[in-house]
C-alpha cells in the first residue's frame, strides 16, 4: 500500500551540453529517407514545416522555420530547402545546408504577410524543383487512418495552396507515416546521442518544475508561480501551463492571474523540445486541507494511481505489446473512477506527442530506442487529478552498452535515477527503462508540502 515519506528530491546535477546534430547524423537520416522513398515508390518527397509543425523537417535537417513556413524537396539526387525572408540567413544552422548537401532558396511567399515578395513565386519553385509525373510523398505533421477519412493515402496535411500546386506535378500521397508511425516511423526510436539530448531537455524541465514546486504558497498568483521556473530559453514544444481555481479543470490553461487557494487542485508543466514534465495535486499540506469528500484521496485515488505507474514502468520492455500496456492500465485505473481517456503513454521528440504504440488492441510491440512519455492523465469530479509525467527511454542491452560507451555520465545518471526509484520509492523499474529526469517517480500529492512523496517501499 502506498504511503507518504518525507525526503529531499534527488538532484544529479545539470548535464553538460549534449552534442549538436552532426553532418554525419543528418547525412545518414537523409539516406534513410531516400531509402524509404524508394521502398514506397516516391520519386519526390516534400516535407512541410511551420511554427507548430516542424518536427519532421527539423529531424531531417536540423532546421526549423521559427515563425515562418518552409518546404524541403528531396529527390534521389538532390535536396532543396525553400524558406522565407527571415529564415534565409538562418537556414545554415542546418549542417546539411552549411555543407552544401542541401541548397537553400528564397521563396518569399513562405514569409509573413505584407513582407516583400521579390523572388521566386511558389508556383515557380514547385515547377523548378518537383519533377513532373510519378508519385510525390508529402509529409507535414499528421497522417490519417481509414476510420477517419475515405482515402488516407491522398489526405494531405499541407496548406491547400501547396497541395494544389503539388497535384499539378503528379499523384501526391501522405508520407507522414514514414516519420511518425509508431511501428516503423524513422523518428520513433532514438540512439545514444539522441538520448543525451533528451536527457538535457528533461533536466531543464525537471529543474524548472522543481523550482516551481518548492516555491508554491497559498495566495500567490499562477504568474508568480511560473516566474519561479526560471526557464533558460530553450524552444518549447507546448505552452507552459498552470491550471488552478476556476481553470483547474482546464489542464491546458496557461497562467491567467488565478490565485492559489488552499484546498483547490492545481496542475502545471514545462515542456522544452524533447521533454514535458507535469505535476498535479492539491494546494494543501495534508488531506485535512481538502474538501470533505476528497479527504480519502490518498487511499482511493492517488495511491492506486501511483501503484499503476509502477506497473507502467515494469511493462516498458522491448517486445511487450502496446495493447497489453493499454489493457493493463485500463484494468488498474478503471475508467469510471480514473477517467483516463488518452493513450497511457506515447512517444515524444521535438514535438510533445509523435504517436503511440499504446492503444486498444494494438499489436505493435514496444521497441528499444522508443522515447516514452509517462503521460497517464486521470480525472475525477471529486478527487480532481494527479500526475507523474516524465520522460523515459526503452533500451535493450546493446543500446545501454552504446550509451555507456559514448556518454558514460548520461548512463550513470539514468542508472542512479532507476536505483532511487527502486530503492527509495519501491517502484518496478526494469533495467530496460532509462529515467531521463530527476523528477522521475516523485509524486507529491500535497503541493504545499513537496517533500512528502509517495513510496511503495
Amino acid at each position: 500500500m502506498p504511503r507518504l515519506i518525507e525526503i529531499d528530491w534527488p538532484d544529479h546535477g545539470m548535464p553538460d551540453l549534449p552534442p549538436a546534430l552532426s553532418l554525419a547524423e543528418l547525412d545518414a537520416r537523409l539516406d534513410l529517407v531516400r531509402a524509404g522513398m524508394e521502398a514506397r515508390g516516391f520519386g519526390t518527397l516534400v516535407v512541410y514545416g511551420d511554427r507548430e509543425h516542424a518536427a519532421n523537417l527539423h529531424w531531417l535537417t536540423g532546421f526549423d522555420p521559427r515563425f515562418e513556413e518552409a518546404l524541403l524537396v528531396v529527390t534521389p539526387g538532390a535536396a532543396q530547402l525553400l524558406v522565407g525572408n527571415e529564415c534565409l540567413p538562418y537556414a545554415d544552422i542546418s549542417p546539411l545546408v552549411a555543407a552544401g548537401r542541401i541548397a537553400a532558396h528564397l521563396v518569399p511567399s513562405l514569409s509573413l504577410i505584407s513582407q516583400p515578395r521579390r523572388g521566386m513565386r511558389l508556383r515557380e519553385a514547385i515547377e523548378r524543383f518537383v519533377p513532373m509525373g510519378g508519385r510525390i510523398g508529402a509529409a507535414g505533421w499528421k497522417y490519417w487512418g481509414p476510420e477517419e477519412v475515405d482515402n488516407p493515402a491522398t489526405a494531405l496535411d499541407l496548406p491547400s495552396v501547396l497541395a494544389d500546386l503539388l497535384r499539378t506535378r503528379g499523384r501526391v500521397e501522405n508520407a507522414g507515416e514514414m516519420f511518425m508511425h509508431p511501428g516503423h516511423g524513422l523518428r520513433c526510436t532514438v540512439d545514444a546521442a539522441e538520448i543525451a539530448r533528451l536527457e538535457f531537455a528533461n533536466a531543464v524541465a525537471a529543474r524548472a518544475v522543481r523550482r516551481m514546486a518548492f516555491a508554491l504558497r497559498e495566495g500567490m498568483t499562477d504568474f508568480e508561480a511560473v516566474e519561479e521556473a526560471r526557464l533558460p530559453g530553450l524552444p518549447l514544444s507546448c505552452h507552459v501551463t498552470f491550471a488552478t481555481g476556476a481553470r483547474a479543470h482546464q489542464g491546458m490553461s496557461s497562467p491567467t492571474g488565478e490565485v492559489l487557494r488552499r484546498g483547490s487542485p492545481a496542475s502545471f508543466n514545462v515542456a522544452p523540445q524533447g521533454a514535458n514534465i507535469c505535476r498535479a495535486g492539491w494546494v494543501a499540506t495534508s488531506e485535512a486541507d481538502l474538501p470533505e469528500g476528497a479527504r480519502d484521496t490518498l487511499g482511493a485515488f492517488v495511491g492506486p494511481y501511483f501503484e499503476a505507474m509502477s506497473d507502467w514502468c515494469g511493462l516498458m520492455r522491448p517486445g511487450v505489446g502496446g495493447g497489453q500496456v493499454w489493457e493493463h492500465m485500463m484494468n488498474r485505473l478503471p475508467p469510471d473512477l480514473f477517467g483516463v481517456t488518452l493513450n497511457p503513454g506515447h512517444l515524444i521528440g521535438m514535438d510533445e506527442w509523435i504517436s503511440s504504440p499504446v492503444f486498444r488492441d494494438s499489436d505493435l510491440p514496444l521497441r528499444s530506442g522508443m522515447a516514452m512519455q509517462m503521460d497517464v492523465i486521470p480525472g475525477h469530479p471529486v478527487h480532481a487529478t494527479t500526475r507523474l509525467e516524465d520522460g523515459y527511454v526503452i533500451a535493450d542491452e546493446a543500446l545501454r552498452a552504446d550509451l555507456a560507451a559514448r556518454f558514460p555520465e548520461v548512463a550513470g545518471r539514468c542508472e542512479a535515477r532507476a536505483g532511487f526509484m527502486r530503492g527509495t520509492l519501491g517502484m518496478d523499474v526494469p533495467e530496460t527503462l532509462l529515467p531521463l529526469a530527476d523528477t522521475c517517480g516523485i509524486l507529491a500529492p500535497f503541493l504545499l508540502a513537496p517533500r512528502r512523496v509517495l513510496t511503495l517501499g
